[in-house]
């Protein structure tokens, strides 16, 4: 089952600084049938204009994952973390018992980031957040985990719920496959490029909700940047 959700339905706000699209239900945003994907909770596609962002604000007990698609973010917490994390890269922010936080756009251009919500297997954690630089090249038609809550996957950011984000970056007319154990659900989301994935064509920013395909085959319509959440029910 492949249920595509296009990027000019998903539900959304503009608050002249922020421009959102929700892929799930967030906010001011409620649908009653997209209240997650498994232990996915949260896909929202943010535009952040410049020199502005968000101010402190707390969270607690959720891994949230930034994926920086253009431009730069600048992340500082109440544990005393700072940093830039630019495009292509990522950051990973472990809410735990609770942490209080900001992420500016510092830049003079505009910043695009998808931000991803993962409900973790366990709360009551000390939160915790880091981030990595993944050159796109080394994503070259092949999936790269970016964060992930299995040990095998020993370059990835850590997270605390069994789930996997990879990154992939496809050139016109290439493909890739990738194999979704039995009951798990995937969720897929082209940052940029035309794909076709097992007979479904996504445009950009288009999302796909994914279960019971034991291999997803993707293939790339035009030049396409790819990010894939793989988690448990």
């Amino acid at each position: 089952m492949i249920e595509r959700r296009p990027f000019d339905r998903l539900g959304g706000a503009d608050h002249g600084w922020l421009k959102a699209k929700h892929h799930f239900s967030f906010a001011g945003y409620h649908d009653a049938s997209r209240m997650g994907w498994g232990a996915l909770r949260v896909w929202n596609d943010d535009t952040i204009a410049p020199q502005t962002g968000f101010p402190p604000h707390p969270h607690a007990d959720m891994e949230i994952i930034t994926y920086v698609r253009e431009g730069a973010i600048s992340h500082q917490d109440s544990l005393g973390n700072a940093g830039r994390t630019e495009a292509g890269d990522v950051q990973v922010m472990s809410a735990g018992t609770g942490i209080t936080h900001s992420e500016y756009n510092r830049e003079n251009v505009t910043t695009r980031i998808f931000q991803i919500w993962i409900i973790p297997d366990e709360n009551g954690k000390p939160p915790s957040w880091g981030a990595r630089p993944f050159p796109k090249g080394d994503r070259s038609g092949r999936f790269v985990a970016l964060a992930s809550g299995f040990k095998e996957d020993t370059e990835a950011l850590p997270l605390r719920t069994n789930a996997r984000v990879l990154g992939a970056t496809l050139k016109a007319g290439e493909s890739v496959a990738y194999a979704l154990e039995r009951g798990r659900y995937a969720y897929l989301v082209p940052a940029t490029g035309k794909v076709d994935v097992n007979g479904v064509k996504l445009d950009a920013r288009d999302g796909a909700a994914i279960r019971d395909e034991a291999t997803l085959h993707i293939t790339a319509i035009e030049d396409a940047e790819l990010v894939l959440v793989d988690t448990a029910p």
